[in-house]
Parts: structure tokens; sequence; C-alpha cells
């Protein structure tokens, strides 16, 4: 037990810790600001992660009339766009979006898929591989001006450039028609965001239909056109605009989509439009169609069409499904005194899950994300149950989670079809309200979402098994070898391990920021920040990461720089605990004290050897051979030790008296940042009595030096144990180094009865298929 010659050394070193931690830098700069790696700021978009006063966005309005061939499975259309061009640029063409054309025969996706082969390969996998016979692009049959006169465009794969007759200029507005058609893909074959079921049971199809018309791109001043290919997994950029669409279908089908619908009295009955009005004030969710009569429906013959209208303002996007096989119900709410009409359109497949859970969870996902965000504006949200697992569009979503044909299911399908409707529905929030560039970016719509469908989860039912949010869930990935990870901040089709990049990594790191680095309150402040100054317009990263430290006054760059820009990983371990007390200099404790711990000293082999084999040494013979020292103590107190007590306390300050007399513990950690992501501390003390304490020390202990520190700790207590992260909050990918002294990790195994059942060899085989062909070959007796 190490002591201080006087308390002036301990002073010193506690006010000058030793050097090679804390004045020796590691050879990298983990705090180094992002200056370099963000966008200059401007007039558009300001330093404070703000829009600027000179900020700009295009705008986009649709009338598009849209049919359904569900004897075909194939789409016909026709649309208007009136674009508005809001920037200072002048504009010679525009571009548009023909993301269906991912299922063109020549599709880029097609041809860069990779794939390797084994000695056992499913069917399912090869059908992957080979060319489909399916043609899902889009046929575009005419692209021509508000007059009808053809303008002249040329298609890039999933994109078409329109070049105008006259540039556009600023503040300026133009016109133009496009007709197309396509084929909708089975989506349990030909997986995608969109596409169509089909029950052979009952001889029906159910559609979920998006992407289904041709979109335009996002002019940007960040970046001019976002006209990157579709390839799959970057999504969409999208400008806002108002919709008017008609969906013409089978006149016994049920049509759901985005915005509200215009002409109910044409196409509901008059009970239906009761059962909505009656749905507006409802408890709970009412049901507008019935599975009596969806299954009515079911086994009906279509008769001609109906035409469907519907009116969105200020979206990005538009969606729809139709099946004559739809349940639908639909109950009302509240929000930031605004209604909000939240529904569900399912199959009888989808009870009783469906009708008991998904408008409930609509609902509860509007409020809950409304709360830590903007309140919802929209009129409508709806949730639909399909072939197509997830997907999200303004207002309207496609949702899985289906039960088994008995009607029961598993824990893990109930929860699953509960978090995907949560997460669908609040991307309403990000990126439909907070329109950020998922074609760029997957991680600011979708690691933002995940981290509030986190929060939403866990309002739904206490300790909902939610499967990202925590940080001990992304543990796994994060150890996984560094070649088999990209950074957060990497383009949406380059990303490896998609879910774990994109979902689960962010989300993490969001719940990291709020509840260990920034605490709930600065943090939810600042989110909500960032929401309201960037709903319904364009944000990039750098807009999210200085909003963040804008509105809370924490800097963060460290954090954005080890999460989002860099694979390095949480481990951080307490190598050494060394212990120290201040030498009180009373001759009477310490003297005392060092008797006790020579006394306390184990003898050694030798020594209890000798004693028992040497019967007497030559001095026990000879005791005139003694001196002085042989009955001397130096650990006895003299008089002359006493006085020389007296006088140093004296030149002492009561204060540095009381110093010496409380007999504070000081203890030396030695922190190695192993895994080379600097993080806070979170430090369990445990004392001698049982009880125990957390201490919270900031990432900046690491600003010296990001590798090594020492850190001294002083208590009034002994401490038996020190344990880093004992709730799990830093995502730390090993615990087996955060305590000290050592804990063995608890584990089992299972004993079992080996054997090595013998194998018969070719010869033995050849001779028993042998004997068996004889013994078949043999005729009955009769």
């Amino acid at each position: 037990m190490p002591r201080f010659s006087s308390l002036k050394a301990a002073l010193l070193l506690l006010a000058a810790p030793a050097a090679h931690a804390q004045l020796t830098n590691s050879g990298t700069d983990k705090f180094a600001q992002l200056e370099t790696l963000l966008p200059t700021a401007n007039s558009y978009r300001t330093a404070s992660g703000a829009p600027g006063p000179q900020y700009w966005q295009q705008r986009a309005d649709y009338t598009i009339a849209v049919t359904l061939d569900d004897a075909k499975q194939a789409i016909s259309g026709r649309e208007t766009i009136t674009y508005t061009n809001l920037s200072p640029d002048t504009l010679p063409y525009l571009w548009v979006q023909l993301d269906q054309n991912l299922f063109d025969k020549n599709s880029i996706t097609i041809a860069t898929q990779v794939a390797a082969l084994d000695a056992r390969v499913p069917f399912q996998a090869v059908d992957n591989m080979v060319q489909r016979d399916f043609d899902g692009g889009f046929k575009i049959e005419a692209v021509t001006s508000a007059d009808g006169k053809a303008l002249a465009h040329v298609i890039n794969h999933t994109m078409m450039r329109v070049d105008l007759p006259r540039a556009l200029g600023p503040k300026q507005s133009v016109s133009f028609k496009i007709n197309w058609r396509y084929n909708i893909n089975d989506q349990l074959k030909i997986n995608g965001r969109s596409g169509y079921e089909y029950f052979p049971q009952d001889k029906n199809y159910l559609y979920e239909i998006a992407q289904f018309y041709p979109r335009m791109a996002v002019y940007s001043d960040f970046q001019g056109w976002q006209n990157k290919q579709f390839l799959g997994n970057g999504e969409f950029a999208l400008p806002f605009g108002d919709y008017r669409v008609s969906i013409t279908a089978p006149a016994d089908h049920v049509v759901g989509a985005t915005g509200t619908l215009q002409n109910a009295a044409q196409v509901l009955t008059g009970t239906q439009q009761a059962r909505l009005r009656q749905a507006v004030g409802a408890k709970k969710p009412v049901l507008i169609v019935s599975q009596d009569e969806a299954v009515k429906s079911e086994g009906g013959q279509p008769k001609g069409t109906k035409t469907w209208t519907f009116a969105a303002k200020n979206v990005r996007d538009f969606a729809w499904c139709s099946s004559r096989k739809f349940i639908w119900d639909a109950m009302g709410i509240k929000q930031d005194g605004k209604p909000v009409m939240c529904m569900s359109y399912y199959p009888k497949e989808g009870n009783p899950l469906w009708g008991k859970y998904s408008t409930e969870v609509v609902a509860h996902t509007i409020k809950t994300y409304s709360k830590f965000t903007i309140p919802y504006q929209y009129p409508v949200a709806i949730s639909v149950h399909g072939p197509v697992g997830g997907m999200e569009y303004p207002m309207l979503c496609f949702n899985g989670g289906r039960p088994e044909a008995d009607g029961t299911y598993s824990a893990d399908r109930k929860y699953g079809m509960i978090s995907v409707i949560i997460h669908e529905v609040g991307h309403n929030f990000f990126p439909m309200i907070v329109n950020s560039d998922e074609r760029q970016w997957t991680w600011m719509d979708e690691g933002l979402n995940t981290f509030c469908q986190y929060l939403t989860e866990q309002e739904w039912e206490r300790n909902y098994p939610s499967r990202r949010g925590e940080p001990k869930d992304i543990v796994a990935y994060m150890r996984t070898d560094k070649s088999l990870q990209t950074p957060i901040m990497t383009n949406s089709e380059s990303v490896l391990q998609f879910g774990n990049n994109a979902y689960g990594k962010p989300a993490t790191a969001l719940n990291v920021l709020r509840e260990t680095v920034m605490g709930r309150e600065l943090f939810d402040y600042a989110f909500k920040t960032y929401a309201q100054r960037w709903a319904y317009k364009h944000p990039t990263p750098a807009d999210f990461f200085r909003t963040m430290e804008d509105a809370s006054a924490v800097d963060l760059d460290w954090f954005w720089r080890g999460w989002f820009y860099g694979t390095d990983r949480c481990d951080i371990s307490i190598d050494a605990v060394k212990y120290y007390n201040v030498n009180t200099k009373d001759p009477s404790v310490e003297n005392t004290r060092l008797q006790k711990l020579q006394a306390a000293q184990p003898q050694t082999v030798s020594q209890q050897r000798n004693a028992q084999d040497i019967k007497q040494t030559v001095v026990d013979e000879k005791p005139d051979l003694k001196d002085f020292y042989n009955s001397y103590d130096p650990l006895a107190v003299t008089d002359a030790d006493r006085s020389r007590y007296t006088a140093y306390t004296k030149n002492l300050t009561p204060a540095q008296q009381q110093r010496l007399r409380d007999n504070t513990n000081f203890y030396e950690l030695s922190l190695h940042n192993v895994g080379g992501l600097v993080m806070p501390v979170i430090l369990q003390l445990t004392y001698a009595d049982g009880s125990q304490e957390i201490q919270n020390i900031p990432v900046e202990l690491w600003r010296k030096n990001n590798e090594q520190v020492t850190k001294v700790v002083t208590t009034s207590k002994p401490v038996v144990s020190f344990v880093l992260d004992p709730y799990l909050q830093t995502a730390d990918t090993d615990l087996s180094n955060n305590a000290y002294p050592r804990q063995p990790v608890a584990s089992r195994f299972e004993l079992f009865q080996q054997s090595f059942p013998t194998q018969p060899n070719p010869m033995q085989l050849q001779s028993i298929q042998s004997s068996t062909q004889k013994a078949e070959d043999k005729p009955l007796n009769k």
C-alpha cells in the first residue's frame, strides 16, 4: 500500500498527471474538428445547420390518371408534371426518374449482381442468376409539351433527360406530359418495393403499387441534379408538390392511397361512408369493410371499373393499393389539434393480428414521433398488408407480418409486425417530411427513423423486445472484421452489411448520444430543432451534425468522426489499478501500520524449513555476539519522532492538517482504448461496505492521448472493485477487460456421450447393395 511521502507530493500528483498518460499524443487526433470534411457554409445552408436566408428548393406538381389491368397485371397511365424552378439557375433540361426500369431486361442492377457457386445451390439462387423473362421496365409511349408537341428525351437506364424547347429560367414553370405503361412484378418471385401477390385459394390479386409513374429528380443547391442511377439500395430523392391522382380499378376493388379521397360518394356505398364518419371520433378502429364483406367480394365476378380520385398537398411522392380482398378499418385521432385518420387495409389472411393491432399501432406511432420531432401535418396515415415486407410513402406504407393459416402466431411474428408498422409509418417523418437524399445517404432516413422506432416501441410496451437501438445489440456487428464494414458515411449502393450499417449503427449512435454523451434534455431539444428546421426541406448530413451541436453546446465532432466516418469499435480496458494513501507523518499511525504489514508478510519456504531444521543459531549459542541492533526496533515510536511530527504540523494550515487525518483513498487507473473509438468512461465503484457509485467521465479524458490514459479516483471509503460500462451504455465489444480485479465470464458447457458410428467402406457398400438386390429379385413363397 504505497503512501505519499508528504501532502505536497500528493497535491502535485493530482495537479500534474503522469506525463506518459496526459502529455503525449497517440499519433492520431480523434478530436479534430470536421471543418475539412463538411461543406463550406453559405447563404443557402448556414454554419449553425439551419437553412440560410437564400435557401431554395424546386417544386413538382402532378396530375395523374392510371389504370390497373387486373387480368394482365399491368399498369398504364398518363401524367402532367408542372415543374417550378425556384433556383437561381437556368435549366436547359430536366431529369426524370424511371425507377421501374430496375426491372428492365437490360437493368444495370441485374447486370451487376454478384454471386458465387457452391456444390449445392438452391433453385431460387439460380433463378436470380439467370436472366429473367419478366420485362417490368417502363414503356414510355409519349413525352410532350402541354400543348401536345413532342419533346426530345433520352432514356439512360433509370433516368430520362427531357430537353426543353426553351431553357427554364429562375422563378419560371413548365408543364409537360408523359404517357407510359409497364407490367407489374410478382413480388413473391421478383422482390421489389411494390408488386402483386396472387392468392390461389380464391384466385384473387392484391396490389401494392409504388414508383409507378415517372418522377422528377431533385435539383439542389448542394449537388445540382441528383441523377445517380437507381440500383436498388439507394432509394429516392424527390421534390415536394401537390398531387391529384385518379386510379381506375375493377369495380369491386377497394383502393387506398396517399392523400384524401375526393369522390367518396361515387366509389363507396352509403354504409361505408357512414362508417367512415363514425370512425372520425372512435376510440377504437371501426370496420369500413368487414371480413365477411371482403370474403363475399373474393368470390364475386368483376363487373366494370370504378375510378377513385385522391388529392395530396405538399408531399414528395404517391403510392396506392388495390384488391377485392381488402378488409378496411379506420380510427380518427387529433394531433396538435388537427384530425388524422389512421387506417389499415389487409386481407383476411392477416387476421387476427392486423385487425387487433395495425391501426392502433399507426395511431401510437403518429403520436410518439410527433412528440420527439414535429407534429404530424397530413390528414391520413395508412398501413397496408400485402406481399411487400416493409416500404414507406407519404401517408401510406406497405407492411408484412402474417399469422399462420390457422390464425396462430409466434411472439416474434407479433412483435415483428408491430415493429415494421412503427418503422414504416415513422418514415412519414424521415424522409417524407424531413426530406433527406436517400439515394446518397441511407442512414439519414433509415438510421434516424430506426432510432425513433426504438423510442416508439418502448412507449408501446414496457421492455418491448426491440431489435435495434440498445448499444448491446450492435456489439456483434462492431466486432466484425473491418474489411467487412464500411463507415456510415458511405454511399447507399456501396454499404456493406446494409441493415447493420444503415439502420442499426446510426440508431445506436443516436441512443448513445441521448443516454450517455448529451443526456436526454439536451439531445431531445437538439433533435427536435433539426426536425423543425428541415421539415419539408432537403437536409444534408452536415445540416444534421451542425444542428445537433448548435442547439446543445456540445462539441460532437469526435463523435461524428468516430461513429459515422470510421469503423473503430469501443473497447476500453482497465489494465491496472494502483492504490495509495496519504502518509500522515504521524509516527504513532505510520509505524503501527508498517508493523501490521510486516506481521502480515508470509514466511518463505526456506524460512519455514529453517525453523524446523536449524535448532540453534550461532548467536543463540553465544549471546555475547549480540549488539544494539539485535534488540533495536526501528518502528518503535520515540519522543524524538513525536517532536518532529509536532514541528511538521505546526507549519500546516488547519485544512492541510485535516487532509493528513481524513484517510482519503487514491486509486490510479490505467485505461487503454483497445478498440480505437474514443468514448466516455462509465465507471462503477464497489466499496468494501457493499455500496456502489457510478462516475461518468467525459470523453475529453482522451483528448491528449487517444490510446492510453491514467485517471486518479479519490474515495473516502476503500474500493474493492472497478467496472467499466456496467449498464452496457457504450457498445463495448469486450467486457472481459472491463473489471478490475478481473472477473471470470460465466458460461456453461454440455456433456454428451461421444460415439463414432462406423461407416462402410466402398467395398462393403457394394456388397450390401448386391445382397439387397438379390433379396429383392428372389420370388416370394406362396
